[in-house]
């Protein structure tokens, strides 16, 4: 007789599902989506159900149990995640794990609550004993309704009172459900609905079109710094809305949540609208609630970082990604997906209209809108319709600093001043100075799981590596030549804060990057310091670039320019004109205007002279030879494959023997290398990498089952990581 079977997908390094028989007294509960957990080798682990049928169970396990009660992956999202598993080589159980939201099977979903029974407490045969447990009772009785977590906060061991009252019949107890909700305690915003000007009517109008038509239909929206996207992103998903159609909104890093989400409660919010915020900067528990809320279709508006893309909204009327041009869509390690690409393949999947927006659109995007895989919609004008920036660059070569700033741009800080404006400097390096430096012998720190000098922080009085975060105090003497001149060389955020309180005593000077937003809420407190006028001068690496509208601010000053320039990168021209043009765009957003200085050693680079004139197109067309020229994206293609392991030898003679089978096999497709990565040691690993280019797709993914076959054949010790479509090769 026919048994039921599920297929089962588990959290481990392998490819294939795994069968197990359904026991009678789950078959009639179990549903595709589900977790589940099952029995596996020694252990047990939970698996994700992805299909039941009917089948011989001979020689099968039978699963334990279900764990939840209604799918948690509805079939939309389970298609989403079985492509992207294929597309990025992954196994499909760590595709789907990564897609959950940390709090599964975590942090608890209910709380105990405390009440009064109905009858009176005079019709009890015993009273309260003890001061504690008549406390408690009183409390209970003026609050009406008590949650165990509210009473540990005034009553330190409430659990032994509370036990017995509830054992006497004073007091009941009971389970409720709870949403942790990460802006209960945030006052709803104030709207700001503004007029659309011709340009953004007209942007309006397309996406209202596509939205009334239904289908796929990708758009780029590329509008200058300060010209309105955002109230297109609002007018978009409020006609979305109207459809009765959910809408997905992306933003590629935490630190750009706040201000978008203030925008999106002011509108939608009084108006009922549920919304829910997706990131890693949430509580386990509050991820977990905001993905409970959408899967039972109780939010409508969904607004996240990369991962929020995976959001289970089986109505799905509208993606936006915002800033799509960012790098930080990109997964950097396992799981190696690229939001903004799943964005449009996710609207091909569900029929809606996909819309990528940014005023310095990734060379990818832009590149399909020329050949129109997308449709481009432009706002050339700032929505106030006052000037772009004035942007000037300081040749480092006829004037030397003292320290991190040129006069020109000390004396512009100081006019700002006077006017009692703000000022925004970026210098994309965290810490005091890169490196502690032996001036007698010329010896540097380095780490030592890393092939990276240590940087220097002053304030905790460590050096410490930004990758792998190893850290101790610095050294009082050098270990090679025991010389006691050990001097912090080059310029960090900290530095420069710390030059400026010196230069600018007077001024109210504030630092925003990865040391000091560390701390959840921190980011905001500094933005709302900006835009309260208590900060004059705000230092930071690129997170003060991007996505911030501070009306205060008419000067930005950049630093170290050249430092992405000069990276061993084929993308390192478009991320520096990106940068350039979107620090610049913090200026003079308020009523026009504003003043950019750059700071840099290569005034005449093409990437530098574009940004200064906030001129895309231009820089397009002097980018795009060298790209078609050598094959690179999005003239081609590229999957870069990492081999790693504790023994340089071993890894790099896995590394030849496996690009010798892909050269015998590559056909069309170049295989280069193999080669020591730009950081040949990371967390303690050696490393060397083989690239794969290729004009077209298809022989690229005809050569990835060679490389399937040869991941068997390597080494123990040795682990190999496939970066398909990769954004950098360190």
């Amino acid at each position: 007789m026919p048994e039921l079977i599920a297929d089962i997908a588990v959290n481990a390094p392998l490819k294939q599902l795994f069968s197990y028989t359904v026991p009678d007294a789950l078959a009639g509960s179990a549903r595709v989506g589900m977790r589940v957990r099952i029995p596996f080798g020694r252990r047990t682990t939970v698996g994700y159900l992805l299909e039941l049928r009917q089948g011989s169970g001979e020689g099968l396990k039978s699963l334990k149990e279900l764990l939840d009660e209604q799918p948690l992956l509805p079939p939309e999202l389970l298609k989403l995640l079985r492509w992207a598993a294929d597309y990025y080589l992954h196994p499909l159980g760590q595709v789907i794990r990564s897609a959950l939201p940390a709090g599964l099977g975590g942090d608890k979903s209910s709380l105990a609550v405390l009440r009064e029974p109905v009858y009176r407490a005079s019709d009890l045969t015993e009273q309260p004993r003890g001061e504690k447990q008549r406390q408690l009772l009183e409390f209970i009785r003026q609050q009406g309704e008590v949650s165990l977590s509210q009473l540990r906060e005034g009553f330190p061991a409430p659990h032994a009172a509370l036990s017995r009252l509830v054992e006497l019949g004073f007091l009941l107890q009971s389970e409720q459900e709870r949403r942790r909700d990460p802006f209960l305690t945030e006052p709803l915003p104030e709207d700001q609905s503004l007029t659309l000007n011709q340009e953004q009517a007209t942007a309006l109008s397309a996406l209202s079109a596509a939205l009334e038509a239904g289908g796929f239909a990708p758009f780029l929206l590329h509008g200058v710094t300060g010209s309105g996207k955002t109230e297109v992103y609002l007018r978009t998903v409020a006609e979305a809305l109207e459809r009765n159609r959910q809408s997905l909104v992306l933003v590629p890093e935490i630190a750009l949540t706040p201000q978008l989400v203030a925008r999106f409660r002011a509108r939608f919010e009084q108006q009922g609208v549920g919304l829910a915020v997706l990131h890693s900067g949430l509580s386990d528990g509050e991820r977990f609630d905001a993905w409970r809320a959408i899967v039972r279709d109780e939010v409508q508006i969904v607004i996240g970082a990369r991962s929020a893309i995976f959001a289970p909204l089986p109505r799905l009327g509208l993606i936006i990604v915002d800033e799509e041009h960012e790098a930080s869509y990109k997964q950097g390690e396992g799981f190696r997906y690229n939001a903004r690409d799943l964005a449009l393949v996710r609207g091909q999947q569900q029929n809606c209209p996909v819309l990528l927006g940014s005023a310095t659109p990734s060379f990818a995007s832009y590149y399909r809108s020329e050949q129109g895989s997308l449709t481009r919609l432009q706002l050339q004008a700032r929505s106030h319709a006052g000037e772009m920036p004035q942007v000037e660059l300081i040749d480092l070569t006829e004037q030397t600093p003292d320290g991190a700033l040129a006069n020109r741009l000390i004396e512009a800080v100081q006019q700002c001043l006077e006017r009692r404006e703000q000022a925004l400097l970026l210098l994309n390096r965290r810490g005091f100075a890169p490196f502690l430096l032996c001036s007698d012998c010329g010896t540097s720190f380095h780490c030592p799981n890393c092939e990276i000098t240590l940087t220097f922080h002053q304030r905790e009085r460590q050096v410490r590596c930004h990758y792998c975060d190893y850290h101790e105090p610095p050294a009082e003497s050098c270990p090679k030549c025991q010389g006691l001149n050990i001097t912090p060389e080059g310029a960090g955020t900290e530095r420069l804060e710390q030059e400026l309180a010196e230069l600018f005593p007077g001024a109210r000077v504030a630092r925003m990057d990865r040391d000091t937003t560390s701390r959840k809420g921190a980011h905001q407190k500094l933005v709302q310091k900006m835009m309260a006028r208590q900060i004059d001068i705000l230092v930071g690496t690129q997170m003060i670039a991007k996505g911030h509208d501070f009306p205060g601010v008419t000067l930005v000053g950049v630093l170290g320019a050249d430092s992405i320039l000069n990276l061993p990168d084929f993308r390192a021209a478009e991320r520096s004109f990106s940068l350039l043009t979107q620090v610049a765009g913090r200026a003079g957003r308020a009523c026009g205007g504003g003043q950019v200085l750059i700071q840099t050693y290569n005034p005449e680079h093409y990437a530098l002279d574009c940004a200064a004139r906030q001129d895309y197109a231009d820089f397009y067309q002097q980018e795009l030879p060298f790209r078609q020229e050598l094959g690179y994206p999005p003239c081609g293609h590229l999957i870069n494959l990492v081999l790693a392991g504790n023994t340089a030898g071993q890894v790099k003679g896995a590394a030849e023997q496996l690009a010798g089978r892909l050269t015998a096999a590559a056909g069309p497709v170049e295989v280069l290398g193999p080669s020591p990565c730009p950081l040949a040691r990371l967390r303690g690993k050696s490393r060397y990498q083989i690239l794969l280019k290729s004009l077209e797709r298809p022989a690229l993914r005809r050569l990835l089952g060679t490389l399937e076959e040869g991941r068997g054949r390597l080494p123990k010790g040795v682990a190999l990581t496939v970066d398909v479509d990769p954004l950098d090769m360190f």
